[in-house]
C-alpha cells in the first residue's frame, strides 16, 4: 500500500513538473516580424520616390527616385528585395498569373511573403512547389529589359547628377 501510494504522488509530481513546464515554454516563433508598410524610399539610393518611375521585376512594381536607379535594381533585385523586408517594406505586387501553374490570378487571396516579396498563388499547394526552389519561380516573372515597362518623367531620362552610383 506506502509503495502504491509512493508511486501516485510520484506520478503527479512528474505531471505537475510536465504541465508547469509546458506552460513556462515559449512557442518557437515568438520573434516579431517587423510591420508591413508601403514604399516610400528609392531601394538604390534611399531618397524619396518619384510615383512616375518605376521597374517591374519578380512581380513586383517598385518606385525608384530616377531613371538611374532601374539598372542597379534589375541588376541585382535580391540584393535590394533583402534589405526592403528587412525594412518592412511591401512592394506593390502586380502579377497576374501563379508562379507555378500559371493560372490566371481572379483573386489575390493565398500568398506568402519572401524576402520583400509577397508572392500570390492559384492554391496552398503552389507555395509548397515555390518555397523549394523560389529563384526559378521568381524568374518567371521577370521580363527582358527592352520589353520592360518603365515611365520616366520629363528630365529624368538624362538627368542623374548628384546620385553617385
Amino acid at each position: 500500500m506506502l509503495t502504491r501510494t509512493l508511486f501516485t504522488i510520484a506520478a503527479l509530481l512528474l505531471t505537475l513538473s510536465v504541465a508547469v513546464a509546458a506552460a513556462d515554454a515559449k512557442p518557437a516563433a515568438t520573434a516579431k516580424a517587423p510591420e508591413l508598410k508601403a514604399q516610400t524610399l528609392c531601394p538604390v539610393m534611399g531618397g524619396k520616390i518619384d510615383s512616375t518611375i518605376y521597374t517591374d521585376i519578380q512581380g513586383q512594381r517598385v518606385y525608384l527616385c530616377c531613371a538611374g536607379c532601374i539598372k542597379p535594381m534589375q541588376e541585382d533585385p535580391d540584393k535590394y528585395f533583402k534589405k526592403a523586408a528587412a525594412d518592412g517594406v511591401l512592394f506593390e505586387n502586380v502579377q497576374t498569373s501563379c508562379p507555378v501553374s500559371g493560372k490566371e490570378l481572379k483573386e489575390k487571396k493565398v500568398y506568402a511573403d519572401h524576402e520583400g516579396r509577397r508572392v500570390y498563388f492559384c492554391c496552398e499547394g503552389c507555395i509548397d512547389k515555390f518555397e523549394k526552389d523560389p529563384q526559378k519561380y521568381l524568374t518567371l516573372f521577370d521580363k527582358p529589359v527592352g520589353d520592360e515597362a518603365v515611365k520616366k518623367e520629363k528630365g529624368h531620362e538624362q538627368g542623374h547628377e548628384g546620385h553617385n552610383h
